[in-house]
């Protein structure tokens, strides 16, 4: 589904970096560890199209990131890659389910009501529907970037730091729902990550 072949980055005349291949099919996770550094987030970035390789290429289902213009690029994204970045970026002045079905409108041109209600039911977020972003926990916040990087079913998930600010029994609910959910809507998992809680729950990981 996503796969990466020699991909090489660097910052001006700063940080180089040279990535390992990697392939994830649909409905399975991969974790991407290392220290403070090693490019984590770099990488993630270049398999979300949000910076480009210097050399090599990311394919998602064989279309070429690097083929794209920058428009091309962002209409593919939309409808094909969701972000759960460390930094929510909610509109503030919206309430949890106007910032889900926000994305399904900037994507599509619709809103997805029923599409979202459901995704923040599956994660216990009912009762949340109508509060501003501001009122919920961190770990709620996270739950509800989940909801809004699925509400498209895209076909690749990434997530950068999902569980680092959380305690343990949040930070294990959140890298279980990544897990259950990408697989039950067919996604491709990417989670990058220092936090070492995790890597017994995803067998398949590498680390830079």
């Amino acid at each position: 589904m996503i796969s990466t072949q020699n991909i090489r980055f660097a910052y001006g005349k700063g940080a180089q970096f040279n990535f390992p291949d990697i392939a994830v099919q649909s409905g399975e996770s991969l974790l991407i560890t290392g220290g403070s550094g090693k490019g984590k987030t770099t990488l993630l970035h270049l398999f979300g199209g949000l910076l480009r390789p210097q050399s090599g290429q990311v394919l998602i289902e064989g279309t070429g990131l690097a083929s794209l213009s920058e428009k091309k690029l962002d209409r593919f994204r939309g409808t094909n890659i969701g972000l759960v970045l460390q930094q929510a970026y909610f509109v503030s002045s919206l309430n949890v389910l106007e910032n889900v079905v926000l994305a399904s409108w900037l994507a599509t041109g619709k809103q997805a009501n029923d599409k979202a209600r459901q995704l923040l039911q599956e994660l216990d977020l009912t009762d949340h529907l109508y509060k501003l972003p501001s009122q919920l926990s961190i770990g709620q916040q996270q739950r509800v970037s989940i909801a809004r990087a699925l509400i498209n079913q895209p076909k690749l998930l990434l997530a950068d730091e999902p569980t680092s600010s959380l305690d343990d029994d949040n930070a294990f609910r959140v890298a279980d729902m990544l897990a259950h959910l990408a697989k039950q809507y067919g996604s491709a998992l990417i989670i990058v990550t220092h936090d070492q809680r995790l890597k017994d729950r995803f067998p398949n990981q590498i680390s830079l």
